[in-house]
């Protein structure tokens, strides 16, 4: 949660997206009428526990877990709120009060509460019964949200049940209590708004949502033919690429494709937040991708472009913008593009709440990038540049370096850990010695962080390389090796690494 952005909405008067609601010992009767009209209108903020007048009066502490459950079952009760809103309510203690946040964005689809559709303006929620007002509201997100098309003639056997078996497995390991879990694939798939009935011819039907989500690559090609995923990695062959991944899968194949290739490019170094070990490149990069992929326009002809240099990633997409210029984080309104797409990425674990992704980079790229910005961009094409620490790989390679060196497959294999290795095997050692120096005990995580990457990149060498499982077996560091080695030294100012 972003207490940062969620403390100065209390001290606002209720407006079209913020709403305070008291409920000391039980949930609001009008909740889901408020929930039902932000969804249709432009999303927003709802506070459990404050008066109209924004004082807070809080909710009894006996009493809020087991409003938050009821909340978050209404929410997936279509007799309550049809289709379902999986809703993610938190409590916040301030002042010595304990509320609850809701947060909730614009939907893709017309929403109904109880039978009846509801609006937000100025004065509040507001039920809608004319049709024409209603066929308003389906037409204004049909222009806008493209995800949310129904293609009648989709049905599961276009979809690749693996991955719902995959992605199913992903949400247990989060939240083995999770409501989607007892439903059957298409149950959790209606659930989640992946079918539904288009509200002004009636079809019913498969989403784009649950295609690009789930369906097998032909399926998609069929449906938008230029969706594509392209990452390049551009050090050294600047005119055309050193490597790349083209990527034409689901979604929920490709994020973590793309997050395992931009391991071996992107640096990782040493963070501590609170006594624990921290991947900043995980906690930067994960924002990053899934902000490519859920607020991506799939329609356009553009692909999603992730290009690797030596010093930053640069991520564009197509999009539909809300407005035009560059993003500061301390004063960016969140807008879904995709609000299908980023309730299941949600449920994952790959997002967090709505805008926290531009909040996350600007709050970790200190640790990470010290004296450097990120810059996002929002036009038909968004951009966002995110500085990297400076690796080995430079744009303008060190000529002392053989050129056998500068090649896509070594680059990315010279990890802090392996520098330490190339360091200590100055000297031969055997397994158990460098085992030993490490303070490791097992072989496998030796093998794998150390051996490993350094073998293949031909920076080590066997002193017995025709008898690999000899007992008299060491290992040394080699030319190319040791040239890695005295390259780092020259430039550990860069990292401010000491050796």
């Amino acid at each position: 949660m972003i207490k940062e952005r969620i403390l100065p909405l209390l001290k606002q008067t209720e407006s079209n997206k913020l709403e305070f609601k008291e409920g000391r010992n039980k949930v609001p009767s009008s909740l889901f009428e408020t929930v039902c009209a932000f969804l249709n209108r432009d999303g927003g903020d709802i506070f459990l526990g404050v008066h109209d007048s924004g004082k807070i009066t809080g909710i009894d502490e006996t009493a809020i877990d087991k409003m938050i459950t009821e909340i978050i079952n209404n929410s997936n009760n279509p007799q309550t709120l049809d289709p379902p809103f999986l809703l993610f309510p938190e409590k916040i203690e301030v002042n010595g009060q304990w509320i609850i946040y809701i947060q909730v964005p614009e939907s893709s689809t017309v929403y109904r509460c109880n039978g009846n559709v509801f609006d937000r303006g100025a004065d509040g929620d507001f039920k809608v019964k004319e049709p024409d007002r209603i066929a308003a509201l389906s037409n204004k997100k049909k222009g806008y949200y493209s995800e949310a098309r129904v293609f009648p003639h989709l049905d599961m056997s276009d979809l690749d049940s693996t991955v719902i078996q995959k992605t199913r497995n992903r949400i247990y390991s989060k939240n083995p209590q999770h409501p989607w879990l007892t439903l059957s694939d298409e149950e959790l798939l209606s659930r989640a708004g992946l079918i539904k009935k288009d509200i002004q011819t009636g079809i019913k039907g498969f989403t784009l949502a649950a295609a690009l989500l789930f369906g097998k690559e032909e399926t998609i090609q069929g449906i938008i033919p230029q969706y594509k995923i392209d990452i390049l990695v551009k050090r050294y062959d600047l005119s055309r690429y050193d490597d790349r991944l083209d990527i034409r899968s689901n979604l929920m194949e490709a994020y973590p494709a793309i997050m395992t290739f931009l391991e071996r490019y992107v640096p990782d170094p040493f963070y501590m937040e609170k006594d624990v070990r921290m991947s900043l490149r995980e906690k930067i990069f994960r924002e990053a991708v899934a902000n490519l992929l859920v607020h991506r326009e799939y329609v356009h002809h553009y692909p999603a472009r992730i290009i690797i240099s030596s010093n930053e990633v640069v991520f564009t997409n197509p999009c539909n913008p809300v407005f035009k210029g560059n993003i500061e984080a301390n004063h960016y309104i969140p807008h879904q593009k995709n609000p299908l797409i980023s309730k299941f990425f949600l449920q994952l674990g790959w997002v967090e709440e709505i805008g926290s992704g531009i909040f996350n980079i600007d709050k970790y790229l200190p640790f990470y990038t010290p004296g450097r910005k990120a810059s996002f961009t929002e036009d038909v094409i968004f951009t966002a540049a995110i500085p990297i620490p400076h690796e080995i790989a430079l744009q303008t390679p060190d000529k002392s370096i053989d050129s056998s060196i500068r090649t896509p497959q070594v680059t990315p294999q010279v990890t802090p850990q392996v520098v330490a290795f190339l360091k200590i095997l100055e000297n031969e050692m055997s397994r158990e010695e460098l085992m030993s120096i490490f303070g490791l005990k097992d072989r496998e995580h030796l093998r794998k962080k150390y051996l490993k990457p350094s073998l293949e990149s031909g920076l080590i060498e066997l002193t017995i390389p025709d008898k690999p499982k000899s007992s008299k077996q060491k290992y040394r560091i080699t030319e190319k090796g040791k040239k890695i080695l005295k390259y780092k030294r020259n430039h550990q100012g860069v990292h401010g690494q000491q050796f």
